[in-house]
């Protein structure tokens, strides 16, 4: 039997420009409180490549760097039903995903949506994307940071995420 998790709150601020959303955190994730909690996923690195910030830095320095760099980080899910960090393994009928609307009202300059992973893609265009449309907005699909996809090397990965800073 699958178990049922709940994301975390978004990582967000007024101001920002950029929402980068996952599908939902992986079991390290949920245990240390913590988006990308995993060392081998690739989002912190990523990240400092791009914005500066150090990955090995307090959780809460990396927040506030995010935040300075206009970011915004959640996940499309509220809530489903998954055993495991996979998203393979998450039940799609359990898919209860977070309040965009809100979200998007409290944040009116995001510009840019970029999804780490396909299924962060797909599961904002079945259960988001009909609540919300917004024609300003552009989504971006990058190449997930989770240890799991291996088919790209990490500078590839660096260069397809550079788009984070066009906005």
């Amino acid at each position: 039997m699958n178990k049922i998790i709940t994301s975390f709150e978004p990582i967000s601020h007024s101001s920002a420009r950029v929402l980068i959303l996952g599908s939902m955190p992986g079991v390290k994730s949920f245990n240390a409180g913590q988006y990308y909690a995993h060392k081998q996923n690739s989002f912190w690195k990523i990240l400092g490549e791009l914005t500066g910030l150090n990955p090995a830095a307090p959780y809460s320095v990396r927040l506030e760097q995010l935040v300075r760099s206009g970011i915004a980080v959640w996940d499309v899910l509220h809530s489903c039903e998954r055993e495991g960090s996979l998203d393979a393994d998450i039940d799609f009928s359990s898919i209860r995903p977070n309040d965009f609307v809100t979200f998007f009202h409290e944040h009116p300059h995001i510009k840019l949506v970029c999804f780490n992973g396909a299924v962060a893609e797909q599961c904002y265009k079945t259960h988001v994307l009909p609540a919300v449309n917004h024609t300003s907005i552009t989504y971006v699909r990058l190449p997930s940071t989770s240890p799991a996809h291996a088919a790209l090397s990490f500078q590839e990965k660096v260069a397809a995420w550079r788009v984070v800073l066009d906005a």
